[in-house]
């Protein structure tokens, strides 16, 4: 019966109208749906030769990923049909009808739009917020160049080509490529955009089959504002992808603006070629800001807020002072201390004293001059649990040293803004689900552990606030 079966499938195979539906099915079952669904129902049948198949995928990431993933077990099914078959070779087609298709929906999409809200799911995260103008930003020498170098772009695009804006979190990077956007939407079409939404994005349009909307709609706008740039750091197909897009727009003479954390010179695991486009513009930072734009920053938002709650006790100049003196990390650290300091005004009836304000704003008191970084924790916790580094980062799984080891990780993850990967790296190349499992271990730990909760806290102390343990 088995014989009979197998050369009727062989007679198929062999057939110029055989059906490659009989080895889709076998795909689908040997390795899943979700695996078919997303990557192996795109291929086509294309031609039979002497002892290899010629089939085709859409695109040469498909292609690329399907070869280095599932190429044997495909030849595997393959040959269970045709022994003969010792290969298979993929071209890259892609169907004209799909991308009329593509062309015409782009077309209607593009009509009267000044900004690019690409439909369905581009729609959701192309939003310039209103509220973040050119005349809310607050301005000192810390943060004047990027500023004026912001308004040159918005009257006249392309004058600086690429801007690169770089600087700390919460320095107000975001708050410039959205005042641009909002000034040049009036004219142009505009696409504001992050970095880790153009990826998700990018994924997303290979998956589904809609490259060639997703090229259009990135190629075709006049304003590409991208925030965020650091996080395209190891992802190397959509850095081809962002590359070409790059020089596309340059080419047509569009502008281009792009925020990150750091120099061009300075991006890890980026394509040497990007960052040498990057650097080939206007390249300006954003430093810390100095007493005296924290105090502007301060009196603004106070004001803001006074007017906003006029019938709550206004905030004292004394309370004022003390914020702009005692945080210095960031825009973002001042605004979220006054909303703090107000938040306490009006749910206890009173403005804090000073003890009362220390104790509201203890974990961003002197924050940014510690510069918490993984060594230091790693240091810090080895300490604590008499233990050395060369221990704590050793493959040994002994019980005195794996709960050191998860509360660096756990306080790794929840005091730096490394990502898991970057983590896993530091406690010698550990896989970044362990990174995961260290974390969620010490969180369930300290439900049930109130030892636990104790030492995280003091942990957390030492390490903030240079060792000595907190005194407010």
């Amino acid at each position: 019966m088995n014989k009979l079966t197998n050369t009727k499938n062989i007679n198929n195979f062999s057939s110029q109208s055989f059906e490659w539906k009989q080895v889709q099915n076998e795909l689908k079952n040997k390795l899943g749906l979700e695996v078919y669904e997303s990557w192996l129902k795109k291929i086509s049948f294309v031609e039979e030769f002497n002892n290899y198949l010629l089939l085709s995928v859409p695109t040469r990431f498909i292609r690329d990923w399907i070869t280095s993933r599932y190429l044997d077990q495909i030849l595997k099914i393959i040959k269970v049909y045709k022994k003969d078959i010792i290969r298979i070779e993929f071209k890259i087609v892609e169907k004209a009808q799909d991308i009329t298709l593509k062309e015409n929906n782009i077309k209607e999409n593009n009509i009267n739009e000044n900004v690019s809200f690409i439909k369905d799911s581009y729609l959701q995260y192309n939003r310039i917020d209103p509220n973040k103008r050119f005349d809310n930003f607050i301005t000192g020498s810390s943060n004047k160049l990027a500023y004026e170098a912001s308004l040159k772009v918005s009257e006249n695009i392309s004058h600086y080509n690429p801007l690169y804006i770089y600087g700390g979190v919460g320095m107000g990077k975001t708050h410039l490529l959205n005042s641009i956007g909002l000034e040049l939407k009036k004219n142009n079409k505009v696409m504001f955009i992050s970095a880790e939404r153009f990826m998700y994005q990018f994924v997303k349009s290979i998956k589904s089959n809609d490259m060639v909307k997703f090229k259009e709609y990135f190629r075709n706008t006049d304003i590409l504002l991208i925030d965020d740039i650091q996080f395209i750091s190891g992802k190397e197909v959509m850095q081809e992808e962002f590359f070409h897009t790059f020089n596309a727009l340059l080419d047509k003479g569009s502008q281009i603006i792009v925020s990150a954390d750091r120099a061009p010179n300075k991006l890890s695991r980026i394509q040497e070629r990007i960052k040498s486009r990057f650097s080939g513009g206007l390249v300006v930072d954003i430093q810390k800001p100095d007493l005296e734009l924290r105090k502007k920053i301060v009196e603004k938002k106070t004001e803001e807020l006074n007017a906003l709650y006029s019938e709550q006790l206004q905030v004292s100049r004394e309370i004022q002072d003390f914020i702009s003196n005692e945080i210095t990390g960031s825009v973002r650290e001042l605004v979220g201390a006054i909303n703090r300091v107000v938040s306490f005004s009006r749910i206890y009836n009173k403005v804090p004293n000073l003890a009362e304000t220390k104790v509201v704003l203890k974990d961003l008191l002197n924050l940014g001059e510690n510069k918490v970084t993984i060594d230091l924790i790693q240091t810090i916790v080895c300490k604590f649990f008499k233990i050395s580094k060369n221990e704590m980062l050793s493959s040994r799984r002994s019980r005195y040293l794996v709960r050191p080891r998860q509360t660096a990780i756990y306080l790794t993850k929840i005091l730096t803004s490394k990502s898991l990967p970057e983590i896993g790296r530091e406690f010698s190349n550990r896989d970044h689900t362990t990174i995961i499992h260290s974390v969620k271990t010490i969180e369930k730990i300290k439900e049930k552990d109130p030892e636990m909760v104790d030492n995280i806290n003091k942990l957390k102390n030492q390490i903030l606030y240079n060792n000595k343990e907190n005194e407010i």
